[in-house]
């Protein structure tokens, strides 16, 4: 289905999205990404720090990674455009639910029978993870909000993101994350690497196991990214693993970014961000500020982990 042509000028780039106006459906929204997220933990190879098992923002919303099954493979999809899920299978064979208002129960039962229709055969974890409430989706009536309009404002909010932070990791040669969405909290994140191994994380999610840090956490990172959670509009936000003397008293940019001694993190509004003059500039230097906080505090190699300007000017203009 086609959607109505627009230019570049006619969408908002950073849109105004409140909390308070969107949480039940961003509530809805977030148990069905997570039902999706574990079917791609169940048949995606298992990836360093569950990275194979992660969404990526695309042009109309979220999709997997190519999830390989019987010689072959499946993608699903999230269209926050024609707001419809897609599951589509190597074999030419699709099927699509639409997003609309309903019950988190109701979906999934739709959503385990577009599988079995496709001849897909796959168990998961039918509980949502990393959530205080987790009510098996199976069981859940309590979420069953959908505001196409929010939607399509939290995809352009993601858009931006995505695109200011892939920016920003290919400044790093290092080991890093692809800019990926975790269902399990339902934000946008990237990672970069210092080499070293990390201690044990010591865990503490709610409702979900320790190893799942442990292995997320298995080296020395620092991470930032975007969440649609807390208050406002949400924050950006970045931490360091293990946090390093002196990261939390760092000076990081820009002004309005503050350091949130219960989360560990320095968090920067995203309408701090939205009502920038240079909302990706704004972006950009907390994203780089941090990181250079936490590379510095702990003692990083940044001369061997970064790119050099003149090779990412290469990278754009050869072949």
């Amino acid at each position: 289905m086609a959607t109505a042509s627009v230019s570049w000028e006619d969408v908002d780039p950073w849109p105004e999205l409140r909390l308070d106006t969107w949480a039940d459906t961003r509530d809805t929204l977030h148990m069905w990404v997570q039902m999706v997220g574990k079917v791609a933990l169940a048949l995606a190879p298992p990836v360093n720090h569950w990275w194979g098992s992660t969404l990526r923002v695309d042009a109309r919303g979220l999709e997997t990674q190519l999830l390989p099954y019987r010689g072959g493979a499946i993608q699903i999809a999230f269209d926050f455009q024609n707001h419809r899920l897609s599951i589509n299978a190597s074999t030419g064979e699709g099927r699509d639910i639409p997003l609309q208002p309903r019950p988190v129960a109701d979906f999934y039962r739709e959503f385990r029978s577009k599988l079995t229709e496709l001849g897909v055969d796959v168990r998961i974890y039918a509980h949502p993870v990393e959530l205080p409430v987790a009510i098996p989706f199976a069981d859940d009536v309590e979420h069953a909000s959908y505001d196409r309009a929010a939607v399509g404002r939290f995809h352009h909010i993601l858009v931006s993101a995505d695109r200011v932070m892939s920016e920003f990791r290919a400044r790093f040669i290092g080991k890093s994350s692809p800019v990926h969405l975790f269902w399990g909290g339902l934000d946008l994140a990237l990672t970069r690497f210092s080499g070293r191994e990390a201690p044990r994380h010591p865990g503490g999610f709610p409702n979900c196991p320790d190893y799942v840090q442990w292995l997320a956490y298995s080296h020395e990172v620092s991470s930032c990214g975007y969440w649609p959670g807390g208050e406002g509009e949400g924050a950006f936000y970045s931490y360091a693993y293990p946090e390093p003397p002196g990261y939390a008293d760092a000076g990081v940019e820009p002004a309005a970014a503050h350091y949130d001694t219960g989360l560990g993190e320095h968090l920067l509004p995203v309408t701090a961000v939205r009502t920038a003059d240079d909302p990706d500039g704004a972006l950009m230097s907390f994203l780089q500020s941090t990181y250079e906080a936490a590379a510095d505090c702990a003692g990083w190699d940044r001369a061997a982990l970064e790119a050099k300007p003149s090779d990412l000017s290469l990278l754009r203009t050869s072949y």
